[in-house]
């Protein structure tokens, strides 16, 4: 099948960019992979799938704001939300025709929890300058990314480790938080589930932990005090 590529303008480019983003978001991709066939059908128009904004894809890779696998993409809870929100603020996001009703409705579900949802990027921008140096610090901000999560994504008191590694970032070092999460067990803190995840995905495997006893552990739940 070939494709015929048609030019861009940067202002177009940057719109086509935030709406994908903006798809992904709405079809819960910061939880889970949008299947390509999802992404399309909010992408149709004139006759041009999402297979038509391949480059743009890939650009949004390449930044950091989506992950892109051979059944689909995901939209990333750091960079893509930070992304996501600049675009949508941009005084350039504006609509010369009408919209589709899905499109209508994103908007005002983003701005319904916008709150929520920027708050996971600040965590990723403000991580850049401001590291976990302790084993309290860590404590204090694990467990209010584990209440976030599990609140506002409705994880039933299972929240998964990757998720907690991502939404924390680089401001601890890998090295730590393991070792600091395998500490919160310690003092029962937090109890360390096994389980497989739903998509068995290696990247995140690779996010969640391995205790030198139980091996594999996917799952954080909070134990009552």
């Amino acid at each position: 099948m070939i494709f015929v590529k048609q030019y861009m303008t940067s202002q177009n480019t940057a719109l086509i960019s935030t709406r994908l983003l903006l798809a992904l978001w709405d079809l819960g991709g910061t939880q889970q992979e949008v299947k390509k066939g999802q992404l399309s059908d909010r992408m149709k128009s004139k006759g041009k799938n999402v297979a038509g904004y391949l480059d743009i894809l890939e650009e949004l890779q390449k930044q950091g704001a989506i992950a892109i696998s051979k059944k689909g993409y995901s939209l990333t809870s750091g960079k893509g939300l930070e992304v996501l929100g600049e675009g949508l603020r941009s005084g350039n996001f504006k609509f010369e025709t009408n919209v589709g009703y899905w499109l209508a409705n994103a908007l005002v579900k983003w701005i319904s929890q916008i709150d929520v949802a920027v708050s996971s990027a600040d965590v990723a921008v403000k991580g850049k300058s401001r590291a976990i140096a302790s084993y309290d610090e860590f404590k204090s901000v694990a467990l209010e990314v584990y209440d976030k999560l599990n609140q506002n994504y409705n994880l039933d008191d299972l929240v998964p480790i990757y998720r907690i590694r991502r939404e924390i970032g680089d401001r601890v070092s890998r090295e730590d938080f393991n070792e600091w999460l395998m500490e919160m067990q310690e003092k029962d803190i937090l109890q360390l589930q096994g389980g497989s995840l739903s998509d068995s995905d290696p990247d995140k495997l690779e996010d969640s932990i391995t205790t030198p006893v139980s091996g594999l552990r996917c799952y954080a739940k909070l134990l009552n005090s």
